[in-house]
């Protein structure tokens, strides 16, 4: 009954023309009820009175009628589906807006397939249902009581019969809704399981091709399918038994109703004028019994598709504090207070949280550059993840310039960061578009400058179309390098007071690792800037160098320190530079 009353609150900014849509079918309605009882009096009255002037005028109302009732289906075929549309595009923006809220912990647990099912497969259902829903109800009940009310005046007993037939077709429907139900979430959850393994297989397109592995992916994409199929005939079944059922009663109650008025008939009864009335009103009686069983099917599409959109919306948006502060330009000053965190365990077997990083304490002065450096596994990204609050602590606190991060708003304290990772995300459009991304009012003037410290301005001014060259899904027209460099640009517009540098060059050769590591220079200058690299021949520079492992901090200090040392460092260092020497 909640998940009811949470999809009629759509209605609300659409019941001016819901309401309209509704009349009309109440008056479709009514107009349907007035054809038997006009049929009735021109056979019992007219015909044999030999009233040809009022037969004729009886039979205008009735063209009358018919072309009110076309004109009023009309407006209910194309307005009624308008208010499912526009509901629907309400739900679907609620649904990104809830989206673009939630911590990165959902995105690391669902597939974009997924999701993409539950934003565009499942939306579809709920707008049908949203139309035609409340329509067919409506329409079935006004025809329903008005067969009833109507038939009554012809012969009581013989109504009460019929009727006496109706709730064994409701008891039939309530025993059948909890099969539908289950076999059509079912669809929806294999549906979404075939989406999300077309994402991944389209995304890894250049893959699955270099490895050969096309007989690979087209058998995963075939079970996934024939997993959906099973699924959808499960659903079909439990539709068919519905449907055929169904099909049985309506078909037993017109036999009644051939038989019953035949019978009541012969005993003098009710007259033939009666009998013919009776059967039409009957065919009434019986249309929205049909409709009903259409109502029931739209209903579980549309309210299986409307619960998942409910499991999403009740996942927990990333919580901010009331009345958070709003700093506009922070220091940059960064202090790790014991910090802990570990992710969510994945397995049965391993119910406890995976922790990565335990207890850790730092400090990063203003406008120093630190470096992170060490084995896989050690915390670096993760640690950079903590500082935009990508992630919450576990235990602990991050302060920047003696401000707990906890106690500013995510908004404020993401203005101030600006982060360059291994692997850079192009949206689809131009280059302007993404470079632009880093603040979306720069002027051109501005955007072409973020580039001309990027060293990119030269290239794409050698393009066809300059700023405005499309980059293609993901800047899969761009190199590695110049996606890079984009990316940089953006930062660069953006131009925050602290910089996290994740791996930004481990993924380029040699030649563009040195271009794009004087950007990044360029670009670290006057911030603070947290460097996390594999390649230790570029963060000798740093003022502080810190290796990180399993246990937290295993040593720290500059360059010249730390090989001196002769520590875990200096093996690496030593290490990667007789691997440059012997290339």
């Amino acid at each position: 009954m909640n998940t009811i009353k949470r999809f009629m609150k759509f209605y609300k900014p659409h019941l001016l023309l819901f309401t309209l849509d509704m009349l009309a079918a109440f008056i479709v309605a009514a107009a349907d009820l007035f054809y038997p009882q006009i049929t009735s009096n021109v056979i019992n009255h007219y015909v044999p009175q030999g009233n040809l002037r009022l037969m004729l005028i009886w039979c205008g109302v009735l063209l009358g009628i018919y072309i009110i009732k076309a004109g009023l289906t009309y407006f209910m075929q194309y307005y009624g589906h308008v208010v499912g549309v526009r509901i629907q595009a309400d739900i679907r923006k609620n649904m990104f807006q809830h989206l673009q809220r939630l911590p990165f912990s959902f995105f690391d647990e669902n597939k974009t397939g997924t999701i993409m099912s539950r934003i565009v497969n499942d939306l579809m259902d709920i707008s049908e249902l949203a139309h035609h829903g409340p329509e067919d109800l409506f329409l079935s009940l006004i025809m329903l009581i008005g067969s009833f009310i109507l038939l009554c005046r012809i012969n009581v007993p013989l109504t009460l019969i019929i009727f006496s037939i109706v709730p064994f077709i409701v008891l039939f429907a309530v025993l059948m809704r909890n099969r539908m139900t289950n076999a059509f979430n079912q669809t929806r959850v294999e549906l979404a399981e075939v989406n999300a393994n077309v994402e991944n297989a389209i995304a890894g397109i250049r893959v699955s091709r270099s490895y050969t592995c096309r007989d690979n992916e087209e058998a995963k994409f075939d079970r996934f399918n024939q997993r959906f199929v099973v699924a959808r005939n499960k659903a079909y079944k439990v539709m068919g038994e519905f449907g055929g059922a169904m099909g049985l009663f309506t078909d037993i109650l017109y036999l009644i109703v051939l038989v019953g008025a035949g019978m009541f008939y012969f005993y003098g009864k009710i007259n033939i004028g009666d009998f013919v009335a009776y059967l039409l009103y009957i065919n009434s009686f019986l249309n929205p019994i049909r409709r009903l069983i259409g109502f029931f099917e739209q209903y579980q599409n549309g309210m299986t598709g409307f619960k998942r959109y409910e499991e999403l919306m009740d996942q927990a948006e990333e919580s901010e504090k009331e009345h958070a502060l709003e700093p506009q330009r922070l220091n940059g000053e960064i202090e790790f207070h014991d910090v802990s965190f570990g992710y969510d365990a994945k397995t049965e077997d391993h119910p406890e949280k995976h922790m990565v990083i335990s207890n850790l304490s730092l400090h990063i002065q203003p406008g120093h550059t630190v470096a992170l450096v060490g084995p896989s596994g050690g915390g670096k990204t993760t640690l950079c993840h903590l500082i935009p609050r990508f992630y919450e602590v576990d235990s602990g606190c991050i302060t920047i310039d003696n401000i707990d991060i906890t106690d500013m708003s995510r908004m404020a304290l993401r203005k101030n960061i600006g982060l360059v990772q291994q692997e850079v995300f192009l949206f689809t459009g131009t280059i302007r578009e993404n470079i632009a991304y880093g603040r979306l009012d720069a002027t051109e003037d501005e955007i072409i400058e973020a580039a001309k410290k990027a060293n990119i301005h030269e290239y794409i001014m050698t393009l066809d179309k300059g700023y405005d060259t499309y980059v293609g899904e993901r800047g899969v027209k761009l190199s590695g390098g110049q996606k890079q460099r984009i990316s940089i640009a953006r930062v660069f517009l953006k131009n925050p007071s602290i910089l996290i540098l994740d791996e930004a060059t481990s993924a380029l050769d040699n030649a563009t690792e040195m271009m794009i590591q004087q950007s990044l220079e360029k670009l670290s200058k006057g911030r603070t800037s947290i460097v996390v690299a594999h390649r230790l021949s570029t963060v000798k520079s740093a003022d502080e160098i810190i290796v990180l492992n399993e246990e937290g901090i295993a040593e720290r200090g500059t360059h010249e320190q730390l090989i001196a040392k002769g520590g875990i460092y200096a093996g690496l260092y030593q290490y990667q530079f007789r691997q440059v020497s012997a290339g």
